[in-house]
């Protein structure tokens, strides 16, 4: 999984490439030192092949500490990664553009 990152005032984007799985921990060790401050979390899942329930969990921290604090997108979303959301009932919970 490679992690970039572009910030901007009080908004933050982060893309994620690859397998979002085992390597959750280092997108949520990410998270936690960029997170602070931030009102817009932005997701880019453009280069993101798979994800699975670990990588759920992340985002699903993410999002929790986002409605405290502003709000949080997920973008670029592939047809396999839809389906995850889907039958996990996330795309419920998430906001996907």
């Amino acid at each position: 999984m490679e992690i970039s990152k572009k910030s901007q005032g009080s908004s933050l984007e982060i893309a994620v490439a690859g397998r979002l799985d085992t390597t959750a921990p280092l997108l949520e060790a990410e998270l936690k030192r960029s997170i602070d401050g931030v009102t817009e979390l932005y997701f880019d899942f453009a280069a993101l092949e798979y994800l699975s329930s670990a990588g759920l969990r992340v985002l699903l921290a993410a999002q929790k500490v986002m409605n405290k604090q502003g709000k949080m997108v997920i973008r670029n979303v592939n047809e396999t990664i839809s389906e995850v959301f889907e039958i996990t009932g996330f795309s419920e919970i998430l906001t996907i553009e």
